[in-house]
């Protein structure tokens, strides 16, 4: 009985020390992960404020949270006295080997969270990136994918698209267009730039501010070139781009105005 009683008595500081530990790493724990659960609340909340893309906010939120519960499992377990160098050395080997077998993929990571937080783009927008143009048609992580205007869809990674130029024929709301229309050298000037600015005024797509313009920008071998600039909307662009060249010849048509195609003139000489 007395041995027991010495054995009981020798566990005491033992007890008292480590059980003081495990109370304040239960604290620490049950304090930690309900601090880590109001930043993550906030965090999420910082994100609907921030109108960050539906599919980036709950990939950002678990990763937020997975951090700080890491860091209070840590911590609880640097209260109870365990040695973190060893565990803390293999967690950034483990980190190191995953992060080089993952290169690309991290990188196409870090870019989708890039495109997706500052917005170069969106759905639905025109863009021209990578050699290919087409509208946007979803923003991935990973991927952005983009439909072309004969319905292919391309799919582009964001590593290399966050990095590279970026052309947005959408981001505003209007676009000029440059058109260039030639008429003979026998024909009026005067009377082709008007008929070139009627086109232009009767055209309800076409804005008036700012104005149309139409000038002589070139004498060209075969041709007087007339360079026409008019502005309109974003999404009525392209058709007026086309149908454009349609009536310019119509009208030129109509009005016995000549559109010259390349010529030459060949002499020939007879030898005595």
């Amino acid at each position: 009985m007395e041995t027991v009683t010495n054995w009981i008595n020798d566990l005491k500081p033992l007890i008292v020390s480590y059980g003081t530990k495990i109370l304040v790493a239960i604290i620490i724990l049950w304090v930690g992960l309900k601090v880590a659960k109001m930043i993550t609340k906030g965090f999420s909340k910082t994100l609907d404020k921030q109108d960050v893309a539906p599919s980036l906010k709950p990939f950002l939120t678990s990763v937020v949270s997975t951090l700080l519960k890491v860091l209070v499992f840590v911590s609880v377990l640097g209260t109870l006295g365990i040695e973190m160098t060893s565990f803390a050395a293999i967690i950034a080997a483990a980190g190191l080997a995953v992060g080089m077998a993952l290169s690309g993929t991290l990188q196409n990571f870090a870019g989708g969270v890039i495109i997706l937080l500052l917005k170069p783009f969106k759905v639905g927008d025109v863009i021209q990136a990578q050699g290919f143009m087409g509208t946007v048609s979803e923003i991935q992580v990973f991927y952005t994918l983009i439909k072309t205007f004969d319905n292919q869809v391309i799919i582009l990674p964001n590593g290399k698209l966050s990095n590279e130029s970026i052309t947005n024929y959408s981001r505003e709301e209007t676009r000029r267009m440059v058109l260039t229309a030639g008429i003979g050298y026998d024909d009026d000037i005067d009377k082709a730039k008007k008929v070139l600015m009627d086109i232009l005024t009767s055209e309800p797509r076409i804005l008036k501010d700012p104005s149309p313009q139409v000038y002589v920008s070139e004498l060209g071998d075969s041709s007087v070139n007339f360079t026409i600039k008019a502005w309109a909307n974003s999404g009525d662009f392209w058709a007026v781009h086309y149908e454009m060249y349609e009536k310019i010849k119509k009208e030129f048509d109509a009005n016995k105005i000549e559109m010259p195609y390349p010529q030459r003139d060949i002499h020939l000489f007879k030898e005595s």
